[in-house]
């Protein structure tokens, strides 16, 4: 009895967190409240007959294995229901995103450095010495978009269309139609194209709120991987605030500019994924798959999106602008930690980011923040230490180095001016800072 008590607890348990993984889809759940009872119900009465008792019947006049057979019988059939009103929920996602998702396919002038990108080929005998003469003209990519709207403005990721001589889509119903770049962002990694088509064939997606977005929810991919049209792929938020480095370096510094906020998932993302879309279970955008960490070049279970929050507040300026201005304080620098601290005969536990450099004639440099200057070599490694110590902007603590650039990314604009409260020589002080904007590159 003992046995088989714990088998159909195990059963409605474990239909009960799959689930769970889906808590947000209210319909379902609200379908399912009843089976839920049951469910409890069916647990209750195995529990009750796993009590010890002289009497062999019930007062049904069953046995108490005949009993315990039509309860096993009711809750494996409601652990059933469970598992497939969970399926029906994630189909239903399909069927309302994918007709939002298109492919891109890109031609673009080839070189010897783009065949140098692939994976093993320099390996081949001979590559390097292939002749300018034998390079193909042109290659090919595929990559992922979505609708933004019925004006046929699809938001996609900049590495997709970066350099691009010819852009076809492909919508889900097959049709495929040329389009044009209206906006590019190589700091955030994002583009929109456009198309000229029926309204009635344009599908626009629903954007979610990614600052509402917690590790464990659910995350579901859907894109184009190796130009597989519509494929989803089902996982969860594995991580948030991750740093993704853009394709853009600072010009005096040479430091790289970085996408802040961007959610880790490890629902199955590969190349063709770029620019496709990260839903949640309600089928609403939380992101844009932009990027992997593997070793082999295609899925190991880490990909990562750039949030919504970014992208409602570059696409439109995209579309409007054709680029997107962003806020500039012209530093570089890193986080602390105690070995810093220390070299700084600071306390162990300080907390911010360490100004490393300032770029000449930038926000920063106008305002006085003063860079690192004293060379140190710690745990084998040289550096720059001494400099100004950022601890928190508008009143906001500054932990480390990420939080300065997700501050500057959400809450502030160029020409904003913002206050910065630093260490300088183990002595607090305030300095404000107006922002200029990027340079253009």
């Amino acid at each position: 009895m003992k046995n088989q008590l714990i088998s159909i607890t195990s059963v409605l348990l474990v239909s009960v967190f799959v689930l769970s993984a889906c808590s947000g889809v209210s319909d379902v759940l609200s379908t399912l409240s009843s089976q839920l009872d049951s469910a409890q119900a069916a647990t209750e009465a195995i529990t009750q007959l796993a009590q010890p008792s002289s009497d062999s019947t019930t007062s049904s006049g069953l046995s108490k294995s005949q009993t315990n057979s039509t309860d096993d019988s009711s809750a494996i059939t409601s652990g059933s229901e469970l598992l497939a009103a969970y399926e029906d929920a994630l189909s239903n996602v399909y069927e309302t995103v994918s007709p939002q998702v298109v492919n891109i396919m890109v031609t673009s002038e080839a070189n010897l450095s783009d065949l140098q990108n692939i994976p093993g080929l320099e390996d081949i005998p001979g590559f390097q010495d292939i002749p300018e003469s034998q390079i193909p003209d042109f290659t090919q990519g595929v990559g992922s978009g979505f609708i933004w709207d019925t004006d046929g403005n699809i938001v996609t990721n900049n590495h997709v269309v970066d350099s691009a001589t010819d852009i076809q889509v492909t919508f889900s119903d097959g049709t495929t139609l040329p389009a044009t770049v209206v906006g590019t962002d190589p700091y955030s990694d994002l583009a929109v194209i456009k198309v000229d088509a029926a309204a009635e064939q344009l599908k626009p997606v629903t954007m979610g709120d990614s600052t509402q977005v917690k590790v464990g929810e659910i995350a579901i991919a859907i894109g184009n991987p190796y130009g597989l049209e519509g494929t989803m792929t089902v996982g969860n938020v594995s991580a948030l605030g991750r740093n993704l480095p853009s394709s853009r370096t600072d010009q005096n510094s040479g430091a790289t500019y970085s996408i802040p906020l961007v959610i880790q998932t490890d629902a199955s993302v590969n190349p063709g994924n770029s620019g496709g879309v990260l839903v949640n279970d309600q089928g609403e955008v939380i992101g844009v798959t932009s990027a992997i960490e593997s070793s082999s070049g295609s899925s190991a279970g880490i990909g990562f999106a750039i949030p919504a929050e970014i992208v409602v507040k570059v696409v439109p300026s995209l579309i409007s602008n054709g680029k997107y201005d962003h806020p500039y304080l012209g530093i570089s620098g890193l986080s602390m930690t105690p070995d810093i601290a220390e070299a700084m005969d600071l306390p162990a536990d300080t907390r911010g980011a360490l100004v490393q450099q300032v770029s000449s004639d930038g926000p920063s440099d106008k305002a006085g923040l003063q860079p690192s200057t004293t060379t140190v070599t710690i745990n084998g490694t040289e550096g720059t230490v001494g400099g100004d110590v950022i601890t928190a902007i508008d009143g906001q603590p500054i932990k480390n180095m990420s939080d300065i650039i997700a501050y500057l990314a959400i809450h502030t604009q160029v020409g904003q001016s913002v206050n910065l409260t630093i260490l300088r020589d183990g002595q607090t002080q305030n300095i404000e800072v107006t922002l200029g904007s990027r340079p253009t590159q």
